[in-house]
């Protein structure tokens, strides 16, 4: 019996040390920021602008052709947030423009009890902040 208490005890300890499976907020800020990034260029590069759009759901791109806005594909594709991240319930849209500026805006992700802010300047530089 003994030796049995002190193997659950282990195993106890053991699942209780684990860490979280879910990905940290910060990384889910990190990716969401590195495709804002990326955004930024796609407009640049193709001289059209590109907008993104994020809700409480999640986040997805668009290219603007002249007369519609078009969605992504690829690395564009519309993602949801990770499993317990919280962002704003409202739609927030931020546009880059062919040259890289953009309206400033800020989108923030939380989870338990971190959270974290994705910037975007007015020159389209996008920010993780604390």
């Amino acid at each position: 019996m003994v030796t049995i208490t002190v193997i659950g005890l282990a195993a106890g300890a053991v699942v209780l040390s684990m860490p979280d499976p879910r990905p940290a907020v910060g990384l889910e800020a990190e990716q969401f920021a590195a495709r804002l990034s990326r955004a930024r260029e796609e407009a640049i590069l193709t001289n059209r602008p590109v907008a993104a759009e994020a809700d409480a759901s999640g986040y997805g791109f668009a290219s603007f052709d002249g007369a519609t806005w078009t969605p992504l594909t690829g690395v564009f594709v519309a993602r949801t947030w990770g499993e317990g991240v919280t962002a704003p319930a409202d739609p927030i849209r931020i546009v880059f423009d062919p040259t890289g500026i953009a309206d400033p805006a800020q989108v923030r992700l939380t989870r338990d009890n971190q959270s974290r802010t994705v910037a975007v300047d007015g020159a389209g530089e996008v920010l993780i902040n604390d």
